[in-house]
């Protein structure tokens, strides 16, 4: 029996919250939305002395309608994660608020709309709606929890600070755990088609159909052509300075975190894989470059991951990066000893010890399953301990999946 065999036994710990549609969540979070910028503060003063509770901020800044934010947070507010949710708007933006408080009812879980400008103002609102999430809490900690298996799980990677160690040590090390949560029934994703210039044939040849393998080229061909338009793209100087040496090794060490197994299908954000498998999620925006439409970011694409039904992140750093997210733990790796010593209290995973001839990739494979049947059983990751809520929706726009994304 191999190491990575061993941690199925631990995995027998993993429990989660059922929920109307048959998902399971490991967090039972309540989330406070703000439906418009103007209405953020008001929805911080609401959710900030809770936070130690699993009080969780999000929202959308924008005040003219977006069908795709619209889409994305209804999927973040029926997201396996989320137990409860508290909406709070301005009162005269345009996102369809009715219709969102709609969906999350029809989930099953307890929802309050609260419009700043009926309801009192700042003061007013606050206090209704500290009232409402009192509540709400302590019905969410009497909620049952139920047995898990690796088959319930969705799970994304991403990376983000990468140096030059991240290619050769904890990138294939998450390479190497993706195979085996994969193999056990996981569904996983990668994305950063940026970050995959150079890599679209040999994802073609893992496609378990001719029609994907031209869907995974095309998801790459966007991406440079996106990326040309707008003048730089996501190999920047801490890339350089951190011992990175070209976009292909940048590619190259991206491509690891995905592992060996046949991909499944191509994903946009808020669409969430149909069957368990491998899957590459196509962040870039559709379209020619427009105002509002941002560069790639991390917090913005792992929202866009969790909205698609990631119950974790598995994060993957060289420089450093103490990005977390809202609804879903962040369990970070780092390609190096010295900023895992340096930032041990970030850090969950030190994958510089393959570097250091300690261990073996498979080894630090192992340490990375196990942390994340670790934070499934519901142990705090480091980022969720720290208090991390990161969180990012800005415009976009996303055309349909192809017939040949999603092959049966």
């Amino acid at each position: 029996m191999s190491s990575l065999d061993h941690a199925l036994e631990g995995s027998a710990a993993m429990r989660g919250y059922l929920r109307l549609d048959g998902r399971k969540g490991i967090r039972n979070y309540l989330v406070v939305a703000y439906l418009v910028e103007c209405a953020h503060h008001v929805a911080r003063k609401i959710a900030s002395p809770y936070e130690e509770e699993g009080v969780q901020l999000i929202g959308f800044p924008g005040c003219y309608p977006s069908d795709y934010a619209g889409r994305v947070m209804t999927d973040l507010c029926t997201h396996p994660n989320v137990g409860a949710v508290l909406l709070i708007s301005l009162g005269c933006e345009e996102f369809q608020r009715k219709k969102l408080k709609a969906a999350i009812e029809a989930s099953g879980r307890p929802v309050e709309l609260l419009t700043i400008q009926g309801s009192g103002g700042t003061v007013g609102t606050t206090r209704l709606g500290r009232v409402w999430v009192e509540a709400q809490l302590a019905a969410l900690r009497t909620a049952p929890r139920i047995p898990l298996a690796f088959s319930d799980l969705v799970i994304g990677t991403k990376c983000g600070g990468s140096d030059g160690l991240s290619g050769v040590t904890i990138n294939p090390a998450v390479g190497h755990a993706v195979d085996f949560m994969v193999d056990a029934g996981a569904t996983v994703m990668f994305e950063e088609t940026c970050e995959l210039i150079g890599c679209e044939e040999h994802m073609a040849g893992r496609a378990v159909s001719p029609d994907l393998g031209e869907a995974l080229r095309e998801a790459v061909r966007k991406a440079d052509s996106y990326y040309t338009d707008l003048g730089h793209g996501s190999f920047g100087g801490g890339n350089i300075k951190y011992g990175l040496s070209t976009l292909e090794e940048k590619s190259l060490g991206a491509y690891a975190k995905s592992g060996s197994r046949p991909i499944s299908g191509v994903l946009k954000p808020g669409l969430r894989p149909p069957h368990p498998g491998l899957y590459l999620m196509d962040t870039v925006n559709d379209g020619p470059v427009r105002y509002g439409i941002p560069n790639i970011n991390d917090t913005q694409t792992i929202t866009e991951m969790v909205a698609s039904g990631c119950h974790l992140i598995i994060f993957t750093t060289g420089a450093g990066s103490v990005v977390g997210q809202a609804l879903s733990p962040v369990i970070k790796g780092v390609s190096n000893s010295r900023v895992f010593q340096r930032m041990d209290g970030d850090m969950d995973v030190n994958g510089g010890t393959i570097a250091d001839g300690i261990e073996t990739v498979e080894d630090v494979g192992r340490h990375v399953v196990e942390a994340v049947i670790s934070a499934a059983s519901g142990k705090p990751t480091k980022s969720e301990a720290l208090g991390h809520q990161e969180f990012v929706l800005s415009y976009k726009t996303y055309e349909p999946l192809g017939p040949g994304c999603l092959p049966v």
